[in-house]
């Protein structure tokens, strides 16, 4: 019965998340599968059968400095014994560089374990964090506007997401895919078939629209399996630099099986390794790639 009340008490929490965050843009829901499997298992009165951790994003548009705003967004994934153990939380923002942000989790992470431990605390974190975050940006991340200084300084961050699929199949989806990449300015890849594999890389704010609309389609199952967010204070030249791939394109390997459905799980892995992320494929797959 310990593991039905942990399951009650993440729904219930979700449940005042959403009337505390109301916006779509405020609060989303990154796997609605896993949200689906939660209902299922405390309607059924069992956790048999879940298999993914819930996994929602809040987004938060705070005051750093005198008056100019920043959005801080907490990615949460509530592991299936929470609130026994902590969640996963993941505060990032454009303002933050590399060290100011993981300071800034490790400081987060210290309070919860303190202060939270063994009760739901997703409401604690943002509060937290609407109370500190100030204090992690540079004071020169956000300068007052002065007559004839219009020029802010710029903290770019680069997104790469890497989604699973059960299958892409659809012509109509894998249309979507390659036109929204394009329009989004994405670079990655797309691989039709069971399981279906999409990589986006770009902008962290043209990757999450990207989401947003793939994740509003009619799938069986899609979820974000790894997501790698990477500072850059410079320019968006070294921003660009710092892509795997140089455009999107649709990758077929090897294709087969009765309905010409599987794709050649070693080719995939020799793109991979060929482009430097050959430690995603065990991610996906669970099994080193050969």
């Amino acid at each position: 019965m310990i593991e039905l009340e942990q399951a009650e008490a993440q729904l219930s929490e979700l449940d005042l998340l959403a009337s505390m965050f109301p916006s779509e843009n405020e609060l989303t829901v990154n796997d609605q599968l896993a949200l689906a499997e939660l209902k299922d298992c405390i309607e059924r009165r069992t956790m048999e059968g879940r298999s993914s951790k819930v996994y929602f994003t809040i987004n938060m548009d705070l005051d750093v400095s005198a008056g100019a705003m920043a959005m801080f967004s907490l990615a949460c994934i509530l592991p299936f014994k929470y609130p026994a153990v902590l969640p996963e939380i993941t505060v990032r923002s454009e303002l933050l560089s590399r060290s100011q942000q993981t300071q800034l989790n490790t400081d987060l992470t210290e309070y919860l374990q303190e202060n939270c431990l063994g009760e739901v605390c997703i409401l604690n974190a943002t509060d937290w964090v609407r109370e500190h975050a100030s204090g992690y940006v540079s004071r020169d991340a956000t300068p007052p506007p002065t007559p004839g200084n219009t020029v802010q300084p710029v903290h770019l961050v680069l997104t790469r997401l890497w989604i699973y699929s059960h299958h892409i199949y659809n012509k109509c989806k894998r249309k979507d895919i390659l036109e929204w990449a394009k329009e989004l300015s994405l670079s990655g890849f797309s691989m039709p078939g069971k399981p279906g594999v999409v990589c986006v890389e770009g902008p962290q704010s043209a990757c999450e629209e990207f989401w947003s609309r793939l994740r509003k389609l009619n799938w069986k199952r899609i979820l974000i399996r790894h997501r790698e967010d990477i500072p850059f204070d410079g320019t968006n030249d070294e921003m660009q630099r710092g892509r795997k791939f140089s455009a999107f394109e649709e990758k077929v390997f090897g294709v087969y099986g009765a309905r010409g459905n599987h794709m050649d799980f070693g080719q995939l892995y020799q793109f991979l390794n060929a482009k430097g992320c050959g430690d995603v494929f065990q991610m996906f797959f669970g099994v080193e790639g050969q």
